[in-house]
C-alpha cells in the first residue's frame, strides 16, 4: 500500500495553523511580503500540489524571492513545531498501519512534499518503522505524483498495490499506474469531485481493514 501523507495519515491543519502564521510574520519582518496574510484555507486547499505551485496559489502577488524564502521557512518551522510535539495523526492511523504491517503488507509513503518533512513526520509520530520507504517529490524532483509512484513501483519491483490518498493527484497517480485507488474523504479541505475515479472511498482511516477483508473475500 502506498500512502499520501498530508490529509491521509497526518492531520496537517493541526501543524499548519501555527506554521502559516510564523511564515508570514517572518516574510513581513524581512520585507519580502507586506500584503495582508493570506487565509490559511488557501494553503490547506493547495496541499497535494508541488510547492512551487502552492505558493503561486497562496500568494500570487509574491515575488520569486518571497516564494523561495517561504519554501525554506515552511520546512524549518514545520520541523521545529513537529519536534515540539505539534501536529497529530488521524484517528486510527497507528493501529491500522500496525495491523497492515503485521499481515505482511509492504507500506510506503508517496508525497509531493519536501524530503525532510516526508521522512520526519512519520518518524516523530512513531510510525516510521512500519514503512519500507519514503518517496517525495522533493527528493526525486518529479513533476507529478504519478511519476513519483512509477519510480517507487519500479525500484521495489511492485506489480500490484493500492494507492491511498485524499487528493486528485493521488487518484491520478494510482490510475495512471494501474493501482487500486482508495480515496480518503475525511480531511475536510478537498475540492468537490476531487476523489472521482477512486475505486473505493473511506471516511475513516480504519475502514482500510474492512476494504482489505472485502478484497480478500473476492479472490
Amino acid at each position: 500500500m502506498l500512502f499520501d501523507l498530508d490529509g491521509t495519515l497526518f492531520r496537517t491543519e493541526s501543524l499548519l495553523e501555527t506554521v502559516h502564521r510564523r511564515v508570514f510574520e517572518t516574510l513581513r519582518e524581512e520585507g519580502l511580503y507586506t500584503a495582508p496574510e493570506p487565509p490559511i484555507e488557501r494553503l490547506l486547499g493547495s496541499l497535494g500540489m508541488l510547492l512551487e505551485h502552492i505558493w503561486m496559489r497562496v500568494m500570487p502577488d509574491g515575488s520569486p524571492e518571497a516564494h523561495a524564502r517561504a519554501n525554506d521557512l515552511l520546512l524549518r518551522y514545520e520541523l521545529e513545531e513537529l519536534e515540539a510535539g505539534i501536529g497529530d495523526l488521524y484517528e486510527g492511523v497507528p493501529e491500522t498501519l500496525q495491523a497492515l504491517h503485521d499481515r505482511g503488507i509492504r507500506l510506503f509513503v508517496a508525497s509531493n512534499g519536501l524530503e525532510s518533512y516526508v521522512k520526519e513526520v512519520p518518524r516523530l509520530r512513531g510510525i516510521g518503522h512500519l514503512f519500507e520507504g519514503f518517496y517525495s517529490a522533493g527528493e526525486y524532483e518529479t513533476a507529478t505524483k504519478a511519476d513519483l509512484v512509477k519510480i517507487l513501483l519500479g525500484k521495489h519491483g511492485i506489480r500490484s498495490a493500492w494507492m491511498v490518498g485524499d487528493r486528485s493527484s493521488d487518484v491520478e497517480a494510482g490510475n495512471r499506474n494501474g493501482l487500486f485507488v482508495v480515496g480518503c474523504d475525511y480531511a475536510g479541505f478537498r475540492r468537490e469531485g476531487e476523489l472521482d475515479g477512486s475505486d473505493a472511498v473511506i471516511h475513516r482511516f480504519s475502514e482500510l481493514l474492512g476494504l482489505l477483508e472485502e478484497a480478500a473475500g473476492k479472490k
